[in-house]
């Protein structure tokens, strides 16, 4: 196992105990989280992907390149959803607190 998915391992704990609403899923075969059946953040090669939504500014977390999630060739990236490279792990927690409570929105 990798720093990185000790990393996501750690955050997911944290979620799923302190949540009620929130339990273990994956998206695109990787481990993730998810909040009443909707997916909010993963873990992938890149790093971790968030749903932080359409209005999400990088800049109020201080994100050098986050990066639009982006999986099919043929399709447009999805709409709100970012990747944040290992490189800023650091803000993973948060971020998955902002895309906690963004889903819980939707």
């Amino acid at each position: 196992m990798t720093d990185l998915t000790n990393e996501f391992d750690r955050i997911a704990d944290i979620f799923v105990v302190l949540n009620d609403d929130v339990q273990l899923g994956k998206m695109m075969s990787s481990p993730g989280l998810k909040c009443n059946g909707k997916m909010f953040a993963f873990h992938c090669k890149d790093g971790m992907g968030f749903r932080l939504g359409l209005g999400f500014d990088p800049d109020t977390f201080g994100l050098k390149n986050p990066k639009p999630l982006s999986p099919f060739k043929t399709k447009p990236p999805l709409k709100g959803w970012y990747i944040v490279s290992e490189n800023e792990s650091d803000k993973w927690e948060a971020l998955a607190t902002h895309a906690l409570e963004f889903t819980r929105t939707l």
